[in-house]
């Protein structure tokens, strides 16, 4: 970004800013935010640093007494790392050489220029969502300066023993998946409407199983998703479903388009990433979908999201496991990225701290991208956070309005509630569930499946 681009960005910044409500932030106390950045940030931190000195004998065969030295550095970084953020110390610049430091270090000073007069961005005045952020870049950075260790993925260990854990439920969903591929193109409209909102659904509550919530403890999914399904419905605050399947029909119908583009932005590996798989090969079989682009992290972030590793692992262990339908997933699975059916992509906007309404902006030719899909689902808590800006906003203000411009293409939020943002609710929907369920917006007991077109749709 040059000097008078970051300058207009900046100004456009300060004029909206008026205009939106303000971010959530751990400065108001026992807020969400609040308990986030003072309990559960840490305790990632610290296995971060525990899963680093578990690692160091492996650190020494591979590299010899460099690794064992490098391993040392990395913790001694994190554990600055853990006194800057519990001491509320101002957030500093990076230092290392990855792509986007320039972009952060800019970010950065937007922050600056936002602070009251003499106060600096800190962990508990600063954005939650950018601060957040910005402790997952810095375990990065500390990883990024201690070569030969600097591509070791701290959350890797975790992430697997989620996937492992989850094995009932994965080979419960493969199984379904089929059964149900078996006679896909016998099935008249009305039970392929039943059965794309089944697995809709299950890709949803897939996105219960977040470690980055748990602080790394085991959340991985024991039982078969599409039992639950029915006893699930009632936590559904908002189902747009109907129009997303109107999107999809449209190209199965005579007349409709020939081809049909459907991206998902990802969110957790494990079982949730299963789940997209088998919606994403539901997709494609049924004939709603020619085309499946999916968008993962490009680097290890908030515990169990997808990187590229993660979702070529997944997709290597469906392959390789010792159960009938799951091997035979897997292996269609690897067919379709090898056909040019399905992509992975990633791309460093989605590991900066910026809101979506950001992107056109900051990262055009990514927003370019996503404005040539039909359909994109964006999976999970943080997208949603970042659509909506992480702002303190009204539950009733429409979803479009908080997405701030951000539209690309037509566009699904797939999301369990753990944040303390919601929008497009009904008049009293959120306050009726305030009195009932003080914590509704942050338990992952709720859920929204949250739909907007692009007004030159509309």
């Amino acid at each position: 970004m040059t000097a008078s681009h970051f300058l207009v960005t900046n100004m456009a910044n300060h004029v909206v800013s008026r205009a939106v409500p303000p971010s959530l932030s751990a400065k108001i106390v026992g807020s969400f935010a609040y308990l986030t950045v003072r309990d559960r940030l840490p305790t990632i931190l610290t296995k971060a640093v525990d899963t680093i000195h578990r690692n160091k004998n492996k650190f020494f065969e591979e590299h010899g007494e460099e690794g064992v030295q490098a391993e040392k550095r990395a913790i001694s970084l994190l554990s600055k790392l853990r006194n800057e953020l519990q001491t509320d110390k101002p957030v500093l610049a990076l230092t290392d050489d990855m792509v986007d430091t320039d972009m952060w270090n800019q970010y950065l000073q937007r922050q600056h220029a936002l602070m009251e007069e003499n106060e600096c961005p800190s962990w508990f005045k600063s954005p939650w969502l950018y601060v957040e952020c910005y402790m997952y870049r810095r375990i990065q950075e500390s990883l990024r300066l201690n070569p030969p260790i600097c591509d070791f993925d701290v959350f890797r260990e975790a992430k697997m023993q989620s996937f492992f854990e989850s094995q009932q439920a994965i080979i419960a969903i493969c199984t379904y998946l089929q059964g149900l591929n078996k006679n896909i193109d016998e099935l008249s409209e009305t039970h392929l409407l039943d059965q794309f909102q089944k697995l809709l659904q299950v890709a949803l509550w897939g996105n219960k199983c977040d470690l980055s919530i748990s602080a790394g403890q085991d959340n991985s999914q024991k039982s078969s998703p599409v039992d639950s399904l029915e006893s699930l419905k009632p936590f559904i605050l908002v189902d747009d479903s109907n129009m997303v399947w109107s999107i999809l029909m449209n190209n199965k119908r005579p007349g409709g388009a020939e081809k049909l583009q459907v991206d998902i932005v990802l969110d957790n590996a494990g079982f949730e990433l299963i789940t997209d798989l088998v919606l994403a090969d539901f997709l494609v079989s049924s004939g709603l979908a020619s085309k499946i682009h999916f968008h993962g992290k490009s680097m290890p972030w908030f515990v169990s999201d997808t990187t590229r590793e993660d979702f070529e692992w997944t997709i290597k262990q469906t392959l390789a496991a010792n159960h009938k339908w799951m091997s035979k997933s897997g292996a269609q699975w690897q067919r379709y990225l090898k056909d040019g059916t399905w992509f992975y992509h990633d791309h460093p906007f989605w590991t900066l701290p910026h809101e979506f309404c950001d992107m056109a902006a900051n990262a055009p030719d990514l927003y370019s991208t996503l404005q040539k899909s039909d359909l994109i689902f964006f999976k999970g808590d943080l997208n949603y956070r970042k659509l909506t800006g992480d702002r303190d906003w009204e539950h009733t203000v429409p979803f479009e309005k908080a997405l701030r411009g951000f539209q690309p293409a037509p566009l699904c939020s797939l999301r369990t509630l753990k944040a303390n943002v919601q929008v497009g609710l009904q008049p009293g929907q959120g306050e009726n569930l305030t009195a009932s369920e003080p914590n509704w917006m942050t338990s992952g007991k709720y859920a929204v499946i949250q739909y907007c077109r692009p007004q030159r749709e509309q």
